[in-house]
């Protein structure tokens, strides 16, 4: 006689969110830690929406399950008590780090407006971002992802600048720089990774210089841990520290603003955050940013005032851009913005251990490479 199997739904919805609950209280933990495993350090991304899951997970088990009740909720809600502390200096009940421009400030010679944009190399929809260039007008441009056909395409509006430093690539890591500010001593750099460029340039708003860094390091993914990431991020912290002029850093980092390593990139280099306060500004994904992250910055030292900051509208890019009208008037600002009190020994330690792993890794692939 043959034997039937019933399911019931009920209990395999309690196991399934049982499955969910464990999931987010281990990826939690495991991004506490310092590990650069990629399967790991996705964990930093998604925070908000891992924090309305584990509040959603911890209801439901109070309600639906006597036997995980009540440690189960409460270990979930004591770790959404910890993610709700990264991801807190995001939220506009925090204060903010850089002041905005008072009447009459932002008229002077020493304002501009930047406009940063992933662009997405395999999208061939040119037009849509020369209109937004055309329209956002902007002083700093920095494009990246751009290949060869991207170089052609912009080619016609890019001359429109009298500042042009470019690097297009096939692998998504080709950038387009573009100013119409006065400029120098520009280069395109290989900080840490072969074929994945940065770039530098000394610009000069009204009568003063400073210096713009704009990178797009590789995010985690299968096979790519984070040491280089981590590794060009730090080593451009510590060239923004170590120089004797304000410095505005701009790009897709391929890592969100409340991570440890971006966190440790404002340390070392003394930047502030202009999003700090006033929300997350998320870009990516283009089309969903009420649930994406904030992989696309703009950060700056404590000689700048913020006018205006926001994520425009998508142009056909998985990511949106990121525009922002910025005075460069280091009295006014050094008075109303946050202290920049510089790197810690801890932070310094840190930066060396970012360091020390990306020197470790890269010996061991050259000789995986002999």
């Amino acid at each position: 006689m043959a034997r039937t199997f019933t399911i019931n739904w009920n209990q395999a919805a309690l196991w399934l969110l049982r499955l969910l609950s464990l999931c987010l209280i281990a990826g939690t933990l495991l991004s506490t830690t310092d590990l650069n495993q990629w399967w790991i350090r996705v964990w930093d991304f998604p925070r908000v929406q891992i924090l309305i899951a584990m509040v959603s997970a911890a209801i439901a088990l109070w309600f639906l399950d006597r036997r995980w009740r009540p440690w189960g909720p409460l270990i979930l809600v004591g770790l959404s008590v910890w993610q709700l502390y990264r991801i807190h200096p995001y939220t506009p009940i925090a204060e903010t780090e850089v002041a905005r421009t008072l009447p009459g400030e932002a008229d002077g010679d020493g304002c501009f407006t930047v406009l940063t944009l992933n662009v997405l190399q395999t999208d061939r929809e040119y037009q849509r971002t020369a209109d937004l260039i055309r329209d956002i007008d902007p002083d700093i441009l920095l494009l990246t992802e751009t290949d060869q056909a991207w170089a052609d395409a912009m080619a016609p509006i890019m001359a429109e600048y009298s500042g042009r430093i470019d690097r297009p690539l096939s692998n998504t890591y080709g950038l387009m720089f573009a100013t119409r500010l006065p400029m120098k001593d520009a280069t395109i750099q290989e900080l840490a990774e072969k074929d994945t460029p940065s770039v530098f340039a000394t610009l000069m708003a009204g009568r003063r210089e400073f210096r713009v860094i704009g990178l797009h390091p590789r995010p985690p993914t299968p096979g790519q841990d984070t040491e280089e990431r981590d590794a060009e991020i730090v080593i451009a912290a510590r060239q923004s520290r170590d120089l004797q002029m304000p410095v505005l850093a701009i790009g897709d980092f391929n890592d969100v603003a409340w991570s440890d390593t971006t966190s440790l990139f404002l340390e070392i280099g003394s930047f502030l955050d202009p999003r700090i306060g006033r929300g997350t500004y998320a870009t990516f994904p283009a089309d969903k940013t009420w649930l994406g992250w904030p992989l696309d910055h703009l950060f700056v030292t404590e000689e700048f005032l913020l006018e205006d900051m926001s994520v425009g509208a998508p142009v056909g890019s998985d990511h949106r851009p990121v525009i922002a009208q910025l005075c460069l008037a280091p009295a006014p600002a050094r008075t109303r913005n946050d202290d920049a009190d510089g790197p810690s020994a801890e932070d310094e330690r840190d930066a060396a251990e970012v360091m020390e792993e990306f020197e470790e890794d890269s010996a061991k692939d050259q000789v995986r490479g002999e």
